[in-house]
């Protein structure tokens, strides 16, 4: 602790440059802290995207394979040929895909891209602050 001689001695002024040289001091730490944050943590969400990337590409193929084995098997079971098979498969996927489609849509119809909310208590803020502006100039 700094002994009241040395505070006294101190203009106000030169105080207040120090503080105000700690506070600059300080951010540029925290900035700096918070970049190396970043870099480690978009390291890790880069290796975890690789990763997802390639279960997801896995998991396609294992889809595709899995669907003509369904055709193949569709075909077989009744005695059609094969492109029958596939062709039935192609009409049920084509309707999964229609109904999810339209779901999709109705969902998309419920959101909103500006936060209206939000919105509504950022204006109330602004009213707010030029209210008090103006009431402080009179």
């Amino acid at each position: 602790m700094a002994s009241p001689d040395l505070v006294r001695g101190e203009s106000i002024g030169g105080l207040l440059r120090g503080i105000v040289a700690d506070v600059r001091m300080l951010i540029r730490e925290e900035i700096a802290l918070a970049r190396v944050e970043i870099r480690q943590q978009a390291g890790r969400a880069r290796a975890a995207a690789i990763s997802l990337g390639l279960a997801a590409a896995a998991l396609a193929l294992g889809i595709v394979f899995l669907l003509i084995a369904m055709a193949t098997a569709i075909a077989d079971l009744l005695n059609w040929p094969v492109w029958a098979g596939f062709l039935v498969l192609a009409a049920l996927l084509g309707v999964i895909g229609l109904v999810a489609v339209a779901l999709g849509r109705r969902q998309l119809r419920r959101v909103y891209a500006v936060p209206t909310e939000t919105v509504s208590t950022l204006k109330e803020n602004a009213e707010w602050i030029a209210k008090r502006l103006s009431s402080g100039r009179k």
